[in-house]
């Protein structure tokens, strides 16, 4: 199987069904938006980018199955599945706020292989294999050298629901906002990792994650020199809720301050 050609033609993909989102922005209004959960709104356009998506990566790879957001394909226990968020960042596209973007990424057997990660709005298409490099636009991209917490920005998440947490998140929080150069908060996790991959930022976390959020991603981040981890600094990060992602140098640090808070 040549992860290349499969990476380049799903690129094409994204960039297509990009165009589409980016146009059916013009005309959405609230009659197209309703609330699946607290605080967590769909569109239309989700859903018909999805099924885009899922016609368009079935071309690519017939054999593989598929775990969606919105579940307009049903979920298959195949060796090789695609993971999709067709518009990860739904309520800053609502509100015409960037990022914005579509995640794909591609399992074998419940590891991540392949990601692609265009965050339409900017036009910047972040893609990496296993084996291969990490680039966005042609480019390659590698994670910040920054060696240590104090001089590093950081980019986390507010999670929907999970609220019970919130109260030592906010803990977490406050200790890397002295701890650091300060905190940013985008609204998509897909966007916020191709960043760490990129140098933007150091490190990224969040807990209340799903697969289709942080799939693409961890391929992006690894191959581009940096580390994933869940909170506890193993393995369990793809379905396991939480992640913590990092240019590697600053990962013992985080770690050390996240753990502890989240689970005392």
């Amino acid at each position: 199987m040549n992860l290349k050609i499969i990476c380049n033609t799903t690129i094409k993909l994204a960039k297509q069904v990009g165009q589409y989102i980016r146009e059916a922005q013009k005309f959405l209004s609230p009659e197209n938006i309703r609330e699946k959960g607290m605080h967590d709104f769909v569109t239309e356009v989700d859903k018909s980018s999805e099924k885009m998506l899922v016609k368009g990566l079935h071309k690519i790879l017939p054999e593989a199955g598929f775990i969606t957001e919105e579940k307009t394909v049903a979920e298959q226990n195949t060796p090789f599945r695609w993971v999709i968020d067709p518009l990860d960042g739904t309520t800053n596209y609502i509100h015409r706020l960037r990022p914005y973007s579509i995640s794909i990424g591609l399992l074998h057997y419940d590891q991540p292989v392949l990601g692609v990660i265009y965050e339409i709005g900017s036009d910047e298409c972040f893609y990496a294999y296993k084996g291969g490099k990490a680039y966005m636009n042609g480019e390659q991209i590698k994670v910040s050298n920054t060696r240590l917490l104090k001089d590093s920005l950081i980019v986390t998440g507010f999670p929907v629901n999970k609220h019970h947490r919130l109260d030592p998140y906010l803990l977490v929080l406050k200790k890397i906002i002295i701890n650091s150069h300060g905190v940013r908060r985008l609204g998509s996790a897909a966007a916020d990792l191709a960043y760490v991959a990129c140098g933007r930022f150091e490190a990224f976390y969040e807990y209340g994650l799903n697969p289709w959020d942080v799939a693409a991603g961890i391929v992006i981040v690894q191959q581009a020199g940096g580390k994933i981890t869940d909170f506890n600094g193993g393995n369990n990060y793809l379905f396991g809720k939480e992640l913590i992602a990092s240019n590697n140098n600053i990962h013992d640090e985080l770690t050390f301050i996240i753990y502890p808070l989240m689970n005392g």
